[in-house]
């Protein structure tokens, strides 16, 4: 038996109320260009709007013009998807609230994730967005995956609850350390002073 390897979220469709709330929304609040549209080729009444959310892949909307927006909050049983969180750079983030609020859009405010900071708000039709911020960037050649996976690790090895930004630190120069060689014999921590 042999798994089918994914490399990474080619595309997120969600279902959409008419077309110029889904356009209003995604580009005219989040900024993710409105690339291209189509029909839904399994539902002819449907139309297929496609947005860059800043990475290439894709968020797409099936809409309808009979469907008018319901701004109840999404389900969240079993099987449903809880939010979709886009990331933002820190100075993007610094301004989020104020750019949600300018809107009169109601959110959470900042969340602190330990790695990342959170801001939550729903969309028009109710489903729970997050703009998340990472605190650290990775080394050069690393994902912040792996600076999350090897922090991780730390944390484990401490015992500490949740990854903290000590924990990032420690990684990114775990991850440096193994990935760039040294002249050195101890490349241990030193006090030159």
């Amino acid at each position: 038996m042999r798994k089918l390897q994914s490399q990474g979220v080619h595309h997120i469709t969600l279902v959409g109320a008419d077309r110029q709330t889904s356009i209003d929304f995604w580009e005219g609040v989040l900024g993710m260009p409105f690339v291209f549209e189509q029909p839904n080729l399994d539902k002819a009444t449907e139309s297929h709007l496609y947005f860059d959310p800043g990475d290439g892949r894709l968020i797409t909307i099936f809409t309808d013009e009979t469907r008018k927006p319901d701004p109840s909050r999404t389900s969240t049983d079993i099987g449903s998807v809880h939010h979709i969180a886009f990331a933002v750079s820190r100075a993007t983030f610094q301004q989020a609230v104020a750019r949600l609020d300018e809107r009169g859009i109601k959110h959470s405010g900042v969340k602190d994730r330990g790695f990342m900071d959170s801001v939550y708000f729903e969309d028009p039709l109710g489903l729970l967005v997050e703009l998340a911020s990472y605190r650290f960037e990775p080394p050069a050649g690393f994902s912040h995956v792996d600076v999350l996976t090897e922090a991780h690790r730390i944390r484990l090895a401490r015992g500490d609850y949740a990854i903290a930004e000590a924990h990032l630190a420690d990684a990114i120069e775990t991850l440096t350390e193994r990935s760039r060689p040294s002249l050195s014999e101890d490349r241990a921590p030193k006090n030159p002073y």
